[in-house]
């Protein structure tokens, strides 16, 4: 258990339904989603701390985790969602829940999963109906005491590594260097946009994998920790620490300041091969940094793998989901990116929410108090409200 909770008023507890606490794990039903909340080595965590587990069939099984090793590690197998969900404290899963499923929990339920909320009214709406408490994953606060319960950055590791190699397999290069009877073959240069946990995954991969790599953000901070992986920070004077707010993350830029960016980064990205574009700023849409005019001056045969087409895209002409070509250059926009390497995107999953439901348990039972920075910051729903706007 983590420290520092503070006690939470009895009228927050979750309340228990029988003498042992049961949590419900789903099988994730959106399309092309592997992953899954829990694996079973965190269920057996849960178990020996007197926790009931009851798991989905088949809930694990596109990430390696077979209803037999569920059930060897103290969890007991329900044919279908009503079964994992019903007498259930808590249910923990991937993707948001369909209003369908929603209506499937129990009245008072803790529901644990990403929510996007400006995608996700009508879904709040009925969970605050149904006084479900919903915790956010993606709202975990960026502190010290929470990184081990950070999804979005363990999953923006994978998409990261992932993003580079759609890239390099696109190209119609190789990345490294070769010296050869048939004469020496030149390096790619790779250029990553944003160097947060997807970017600087992004330069360790395309350095890994033989390329020249440059990188740029807007935050000062970040030219340490771009150049300590062997990558040049490029327009270091448009970088400030103005650029980054509390929780670590870059702030919008000015329409002045963003013009600035897009002329000095024009006449690098005429020179790259490939292009891993990561810039976002939570619960905004994507900030635009490669125009389509850009595009025009890049190299054909270049690529562009735009690592934030699920929030609107960094490139003018990416399209969420599809590959398109413009002027010979390939832009990439793939989405959920982690989902594609289900076995180690899940077993990062299972290490955040094991640890925040650890947090939230108190002598058998689950507590909700939303006066503490960790679990204030995730309810979206509780006690019948709504709790964030979008």
């Amino acid at each position: 258990m983590i420290g520092g909770l503070r006690s939470p008023r009895a009228s927050d507890n979750i309340p228990d339904r029988s003498n042992i606490m049961r949590i419900g794990v789903l099988k994730e039903t959106s399309p092309h989603e592997r992953r899954v909340a829990l694996l079973p080595d965190g269920i057996g965590t849960l178990v020996k701390a007197g926790v009931e587990v009851v798991v989905e069939a088949g809930a694990g099984a596109a990430a390696g985790a077979s209803d037999e090793a569920y059930a060897q590690a103290g969890a007991t197998i329900a044919p279908d969602a009503r079964g994992a969900c019903t007498g259930a404290a808590a249910v923990v899963k991937v993707q948001p829940p369909t209003v369908e499923e929603a209506e499937r929990l129990d009245p008072g339920t803790l529901l644990v999963s990403l929510l996007p909320t400006s995608e996700q009214q009508d879904l709040l709406r009925v969970l605050a109906e149904r006084r479900i408490t919903a915790l956010a994953l993606e709202r975990v606060p960026r502190i010290s005491r929470a990184q081990s319960m950070d999804v979005l950055s363990s999953q923006a590791t994978l998409a990261g590594y992932k993003g580079v190699l759609l890239g390099a397999s696109s190209l119609p290069r190789i990345l490294p260097m070769l010296t050869t009877a048939a004469g020496n073959i030149r390096p790619a240069k790779a250029f990553v946009l944003g160097a947060g946990v997807a970017g600087l995954q992004a330069i360790a991969t395309a350095k890994r994998l033989g390329a020249v790599v440059s990188a740029f953000d807007v935050r000062a901070a970040a030219r340490e920790q771009v150049q300590s992986l062997g990558a040049t920070f490029v327009a270091a004077e448009l970088a400030s620490d103005a650029a980054q707010d509390k929780g670590g993350y870059a702030k919008a830029q000015s329409d002045d300041e963003q013009q600035r960016t897009q002329a000095l980064l024009d006449a690098h990205l005429k020179e790259m091969d490939l292009v891993v574009s990561t810039a976002a700023i939570p619960g905004r849409r994507a900030p635009l940094l490669i125009t389509e005019e850009m595009v025009r001056h890049m190299k054909p045969g270049s690529v562009i793998v735009d690592l934030a087409a699920e929030t609107g895209g960094n490139c003018a002409l990416t399209k969420p989901g599809e590959t398109v070509e413009a002027n010979g250059v390939l832009i990439l926009g793939p989405l959920n990116l982690a989902s594609t390497v289900p076995v180690h995107a899940s077993q990062m999953l299972n290490r955040n929410v094991l640890t925040l439901l650890q947090y939230l348990l108190r002598d058998g039972a689950l507590a909700i108090d939303l006066d503490d920075e960790i679990t204030g910051a995730m309810a979206v729903t509780h006690a019948g409200e709504v709790r964030v706007s979008g």
